[in-house]
């Protein structure tokens, strides 16, 4: 008999009816505008199963349970024929936590594929998660083909070498890098993810995190400070002081950029990053300190308020709604932006106290390039330990938070997947399994204090099932015993952080 506790995420009731059957194929759908958005009941007897969404998001997400049920076999690509499957006879009435369950993938510094990309919303999907954030531009790559700026994919796209990890010595791979996403492939991957009720929200990173947008477009940087014609692709990683400059002219470039991107990605929110924009240039530039006096603001942080506020107003108009990192909060915070809360969650607490929705994924907790255990066999260690055990125990609202008005505000989580040093699916699929399958279940279900939850329950539900899962969607996670050989990169360095991590329950 399948063991109906396996899934994950967790239900949030289950009733059992008693019983078990062999699985007739027989499912039976419907809708039920009682139940709320997402929700679902199912129902498995001796007649087949039934699933009752209280929308067609609803009725997806049974869908995933019963897969599960079903045993690993069901996650394979086709058949392989083991005879009739017995499931327990049970009515199971779910719903999400949170409307936003997200992961972030960092296409930028290192291209995947589309069809990698394709094969994640199939995995955020068995996972009930509902967001992927695609981080399409950065220093060191342009992923998102923009018709009327086409030297943003054939410069901005490509680099011409890429470091290898972080420390001392630097290592090199020589070899060119790069790709990106035709409107059409966006546009196949935006499709592909509706059918399986996944929204792509683009995040276009400005006015930091531009390099390969200026080493394109040399007018877009600061050139009263620097020789921006000089620049090239960013070839490694860190805060860059290479910034648009603040001008009508920018605006008017990335105006252009985001109406090609609201044709590609129809749903409300777009992300256009505002995280770690250094100031020094514009502190040097003439151009952006007359642009301070001109609009009466006080110091370079208004100035990058303003330009987001801009874009505030901009999307608002056209019925979007623009999403960014906590540094938006830096000079006043526009009006109808919502705030991703990545440092740790002072930010997130800041903005939702002040009436703006939250999307929580500090970086102490959720990101998921950060190391998964101190062993001298991990590959590329970075940042600080975040074992599977600690992404069980997140806790989107913090304490300051739960229990007042301000915690509905707080619209959901995300794990945030960077990609420096993750350079294919492979790497890509280590990072994110199987902690990813924890953050599904703390997004998804209504756990308890991180201190009172089960995680030896976890553990056993993993084994029980979802490695088999796992191992039948072709997923290279990590194994709970550690790295296999063929996923250690002896002789590539890394960068732990020094500061220790801070539990949630102090934060």
């Amino acid at each position: 008999m399948v063991d109906e506790m396996s899934l994950i995420p967790a239900p949030r009731r289950l009733v059992r009816d008693g019983g078990a059957g062999v699985f007739t194929g027989d499912v039976r759908t419907g809708l039920d505008p009682s139940l709320a958005p997402e929700a679902y009941r199912l129902t498995v007897s001796a007649e087949g199963a039934q699933i009752v969404g209280g929308d067609e998001a609803g009725v997806f997400w049974g869908r995933q349970t019963l897969r599960q049920m079903l045993g690993p076999d069901a996650f394979r690509r086709a058949s392989v024929a083991r005879g009739p499957v017995t499931v327990p006879y049970v009515t199971i009435e779910d719903a999400p936590r949170f409307a936003w369950r997200g992961f972030m993938l960092d296409v930028a510094r290192h291209f995947l594929p589309k069809d990698d990309v394709l094969r994640y919303v199939d995995l955020l999907a068995v996972h009930k998660l509902n967001v992927l954030h695609l981080h399409l531009t950065d220093d060191q790559g342009w992923r998102v083909e923009i018709q009327r700026h086409p030297r943003l994919t054939e410069v901005g796209a490509w680099r011409r070498r890429t470091r290898m990890g972080w420390g001392e010595p630097a290592v090199w791979d020589e070899r060119p890098h790069g790709g990106f996403y035709t409107r059409d492939d966006l546009r196949e991957i935006v499709a592909y993810a509706a059918e399986r009720h996944v929204t792509v929200v683009p995040e276009i990173d400005f006015p930091g995190h531009a390099q390969a947008a200026i080493a394109a477009y040399p007018e877009l940087g600061n050139t009263d400070v620097i020789d921006t014609a000089a620049l090239e692709v960013k070839t490694d990683w860190g805060i860059n002081p290479n910034v648009l400059a603040p001008t009508d002219a920018v605006l008017r470039f990335y105006e252009g950029v985001l109406e090609e991107v609201l044709e590609i990605f129809p749903g409300r929110f777009v992300h256009i990053g505002g995280d770690e924009c250094r100031k020094d240039q514009w502190r040097a530039s003439a151009t952006a300190q007359a642009r301070i006096r001109e609009l009466g603001l006080r110091d370079e942080d208004e100035l990058q308020s303003w330009m987001i506020r801009h874009f505030d107003r901009w999307l608002t108009a056209r019925g979007r709604r623009l999403i960014g990192w906590d540094e938006i909060l830096e000079g006043g915070l526009a009006e109808g932006a919502a705030v991703m809360c990545w440092r740790w969650y002072r930010g997130g607490v800041a903005a939702a106290q002040a009436g703006h929705d939250v999307v929580m994924c500090p970086q102490q907790e959720v990101y998921l390039d950060h190391v998964q255990d101190d062993g001298d066999g991990e590959p590329v260690p970075f940042g600080w330990v975040h074992t599977l055990e600690d992404v069980y125990r997140f806790e989107p609202v913090p304490p300051s938070l739960a229990g007042t008005p301000h915690a509905d505000r707080v619209i959901g989580a995300q794990a945030n997947l960077w990609t420096e040093v993750v350079e294919n699916r492979g790497r890509v699929d280590y990072q994110a399994f199987p902690r990813l399958a924890a953050f599904a279940e703390v997004a998804w279900s209504r756990l308890p204090h991180p201190d009172e939850r089960d995680f030896a329950d976890f553990e056993r539900r993993m084994d029980a099932a979802h490695y088999a899962r796992l191992d039948a969607l072709g997923v290279a996670y990590r194994p709970s015993s550690g790295p296999r050989p063929w996923q250690q990169r002896p002789g590539v360095p890394g960068r732990m952080h020094n500061k220790p991590r801070k539990p949630w329950h102090r934060a």
